[in-house]
């Protein structure tokens, strides 16, 4: 089983590393479910990590039917990474009626080679994931980050099972979102899947001191503004043990 792990920082990644993680996929704005990161953490991230880096490649939140502009800033992300190293992207390109955009997923994938593309959560919402699936293996994509249709992987299982039956060698079909140390070894199970996602994150005290009462940088209850996010080392290192 190869274990990825979402980061949303360059500490977080090089945690990632040390834990044992197979693959990570380096974000920034875990708020916003993941944006591309900088080009200075891509080259700082490939410096310190010695194992496959997946890059995002998402030029902003919301969904993703983009512009011919927001189009090209993604090409030159792409561009970003392959010059630092990176071994993958992961990107996702929707049309309005929400089929796969065929046409702009295969320019991305022929853009990145040889890194290779996962095609991210957009599949999960497209409106038929049968012909999702045929559209993406047309485009040329390695695999398919999904939960199976649903909010996470645990509730989207027997999709997720359906899935990986009819991608067969095709392509690698990745649960995802939702996914931890109780649940993991039961979608394993029940999927088929050799891949899976997650981020495992803890939250650890920043180093301010001082906590300014009155103001908030978009903080939430559940992401405060002075924790940082990082990958809980223990609980990878527990996983991958379930698969030893």
């Amino acid at each position: 089983m190869l274990i990825e792990i979402a980061v949303f920082s360059l500490e977080s990644a090089i945690a990632a590393f040390n834990s044992g993680a197979h693959r990570i996929e380096l974000c920034s704005a875990p708020a916003e479910g993941g944006l591309t990161p900088s080009a200075a953490t891509m080259r700082l991230a490939r410096k310190y990590v010695k194992i496959p880096i997946h890059v995002m490649i998402r030029p902003r939140e919301g969904d993703f039917c983009y512009s011919a502009k927001e189009f090209e800033a993604m090409r030159l992300d792409v561009a970003a990474a392959k010059i630092v190293g990176m071994e993958g992207i992961v990107a996702g390109v929707l049309n309005p009626d929400g089929t796969i955009d065929e046409k702009r997923t295969a320019i991305l994938v022929d853009a990145a080679s040889p890194m290779n593309v996962t095609f991210h959560r957009a599949f999960d919402m497209t409106k038929d994931q049968d012909k999702a699936l045929e559209a993406i293996i047309y485009a040329g994509c390695a695999r398919i980050l999904t939960s199976g249709g649903r909010q996470t992987a645990p509730e989207g299982v027997e999709k997720l099972a359906e899935l990986v039956k009819k991608a067969g060698d095709r392509i690698s079909i990745m649960p995802g979102s939702g996914v931890n140390l109780i649940n993991i070894k039961q979608i394993a199970e029940n999927t088929g899947a050799r891949e899976i996602h997650l981020s495992a994150r803890s939250f650890v005290p920043g180093k301010m001191e001082f906590k300014q009462p009155l103001v908030t940088m978009g903080g939430t209850v559940s992401i405060p503004d002075y924790d940082l996010q990082l990958p809980d080392e223990k609980a990878i290192r527990d996983i991958l043990k379930l698969f030893v």
